[in-house]
């Protein structure tokens, strides 16, 4: 049976693969509660950008609509826990209620555009409108009379006061949050992460390439290209619909603002900056831009939001791969060049005993 050959170059990058999860599994025994709450807000992102990486970078499908599921989930877990919020498992029916939403919808829209023939940047403005629409119905829903049961949209400001995720106990339902919600999310991450790794990496993913480099070839070849878009499409729609439901549940508020024209560029510049077609990439890009734009908020947004950018210009014009993916390639061929510096100097070591 032939050995599978294991260079120290593949497992430096094994290693480096799985670093980062035991990094995040270990975060909370070094900070306090606060923020471990803080680093779950970061980490609730990352879902959405897992999203966006599977429609843009594999499917080559790019949205601007990530975050108009991103509300719409979060308003339909406030809306359905807010009228049914009494036992515990009602804000885990709330959560799986804004996900169905979101694939609903999504499901709607993606049928329009992938059966509508609606190609290339066309599909960036249809969604960005429908994000736009969302947010300018929402932003004008302020008066009394936009209530559905008990629960109000009020407007531009929001609606809030949505409970959070609990758990039964001995001694009262448990409330998640904090270092509880921040391993809840973490969990959700990793589990999320490995399905679309598994799935991507396989013919699913393959047929995605191909329909992305050459979509009349692929048809040619019997490939039904518009349901593998709409597929895709769905995935990467509810996974946005995740975060936003995370997200009302991490701060029991919900506003228009997150469906609005920044929030909108948000995970276009998040994906890019990480690698469009790199899951583990889009997380750990997400993450560190998530959180330094929450550390640069503290001074103004408008810092975070130069900031970035200036970032998404500088990779746009040195690293159209991505950021991440450019650092990694420069990586590798430095360990390789050391790795070849090894072998000519062990080689040129044997030589010299040999002829001693």
């Amino acid at each position: 049976m032939k050995q599978r050959h294991v260079t120290p170059t593949n497992a430096a990058t094994r290693t480096l693969r799985y670093l980062p999860w035991l990094v995040a599994l270990c975060l909370p025994l070094f900070v306090d509660a606060t923020t471990s709450g803080n680093l779950a807000y970061c980490l609730l992102w990352a879902f959405s950008a897992l999203g966006l990486a599977a429609m843009w970078g594999y499917g080559g499908i790019l949205s601007f609509g990530q975050t108009a599921f991103f509300g719409l989930s979060g308003y339909s877990y406030g809306i359905f826990t807010l009228n049914y919020g009494d036992a515990w498992f009602d804000s885990w029916l709330g959560l799986g209620a804004g996900l169905a939403v979101s694939v609903v919808v999504a499901a709607l829209i993606g049928y329009m555009i992938f059966f509508g023939r609606i190609k290339g940047v066309f599909i960036g403005i249809v969604t960005l409108s429908v994000t736009l629409v969302l947010e300018t119905f929402m932003a004008q829903t302020a008066g009394p009379q936009w209530t559905i049961g008990e629960a109000r949209l009020n407007g531009y400001n929001g609606m809030g006061g949505m409970p959070q995720l609990t758990i039964p106990w001995p001694g009262g339902p448990l409330t998640i949050e904090n270092t509880s919600f921040y391993y809840l999310v973490l969990i959700l991450l990793l589990v999320v992460y490995a399905i679309m790794r598994r799935l991507l990496d396989g013919t699913f993913g393959l047929t995605l390439i191909a329909i992305r480099e050459n979509p009349q070839r692929a048809e040619m070849l019997g490939v039904d290209i518009r349901r593998h878009q709409l597929l895709v499409f769905v995935l990467g729609c509810t996974l946005g619909g995740l975060s936003g439901a995370l997200y009302t549940i991490w701060g029991s508020y919900i506003t228009p603002s997150t469906m609005g024209l920044t929030a909108a560029a948000m995970p276009v510049i998040w994906v890019a900056t990480s690698g469009r077609s790199s899951l583990g990439g889009a997380i750990l890009g997400t993450a560190l831009l998530v959180w330094l734009s929450q550390n640069l908020a503290i001074y103004g947004s408008q810092y975070a939001l130069i900031l970035l950018g200036a970032i998404l210009l500088v990779v746009v014009l040195a690293a159209p791969e991505g950021l991440l993916p450019f650092i990694t390639r420069h990586l590798r061929r430095v360990a390789k060049r050391v790795d070849a510096s090894r072998h000519r100097r062990s080689t040129c070591l044997k030589h010299e005993e040999g002829q001693s």
